[in-house]
């Protein structure tokens, strides 16, 4: 065998080695680089993508953001109103009722007429 053709083989050693290594010195192991490599390249892709549609439609894009502004600042007054508004809640009217027990007693719709206008008619005059 000749110096050439050990190269090869030589190389072929050293960066099975080198590969060994790096996995064994890289915690989690090789299925983190690929993931990061996949979301980078999903970003730069989607970039790309949208670097062309800014392009291609710019009344399109500045109607979207004015749109987007529009419901965050109707979002932000409805949010500062509901800070400010009364609480809702529920109530019920309870009518108010004598009881029929034998200690209640009565009134006459003339005694009530009465009491009425008593109470009007003995005002306090000056003299």
């Amino acid at each position: 065998m000749s110096r050439l053709d050990m190269i090869p083989d030589r190389a072929l050693q050293l960066a099975s080695s080198v590969g060994d290594s790096l996995r064994h010195a890289v915690p989690g192991g090789a299925g983190r680089w690929l993931d990061a490599g996949a979301k980078l390249g999903a970003i730069k892709g989607g970039a790309r993508v949208a670097g062309f549609f800014v392009r291609r439609h710019p009344a399109l894009v500045a109607a979207t953001a004015a749109g987007a502004g529009l419901l965050w600042y109707a979002a932000r007054r409805k949010a500062k109103q509901a800070e400010t508004a009364p609480i809702d809640g529920s109530a019920k009217r309870v009518e108010a009722r004598r009881s029929n027990g034998s200690t209640a007693r009565k009134r006459s719709s003339t005694a009530r007429k009465g009491t009425r206008s008593r109470s009007t008619a003995s005002t306090p005059t000056a003299d």
